[in-house]
């Protein structure tokens, strides 16, 4: 069983910053990837970032060069950097763990197995 908690969410204004960290429990070790969601009141959740074991990672376009996804595996945990934050990426942030994958998929933006309960992330003018 994992167990993933988020934290570092909260009231940021546009243009700021903000920095979520993950800490999963359990064995992960074997984990293929990591990554982090979000969902907007009244939209389907999506795909944010996501990295590895290998630390390739991947970005939703929409965050691509604001948002920086890394790991630690001594720590168990993943983080997610957020920078020059607008109104649109208000939503609440989840952190998932993808167990397996196959070899000869290169997407891992998808088919996440566990979940963290999320944080909220609200972006004011």
């Amino acid at each position: 069983q994992v167990q993933l908690v988020e934290s570092g969410g909260g009231l940021v204004q546009a243009g700021g910053s903000l920095r979520l960290s993950c800490t999963a429990s359990g064995r992960t070790l074997n984990a293929y990837a990591m990554g982090w969601f979000r969902q907007a009141p009244g939209k389907e959740r999506e795909f944010v970032a996501a990295i590895n074991w290998s630390s390739s990672t991947q970005y939703a376009d929409s965050v691509k060069g604001r948002f920086t996804i890394s790991r630690d595996n001594a720590k168990n945990s993943v983080y997610l950097r957020m920078n020059s934050l607008d109104l649109d990426d208000t939503a609440v942030y989840y952190c998932a763990v993808k167990w397996r994958h196959r070899v000869s998929a290169p997407d891992f933006t998808t088919d996440y197995d566990y979940w963290g309960q999320g944080t909220q992330v609200t972006v004011s003018s």
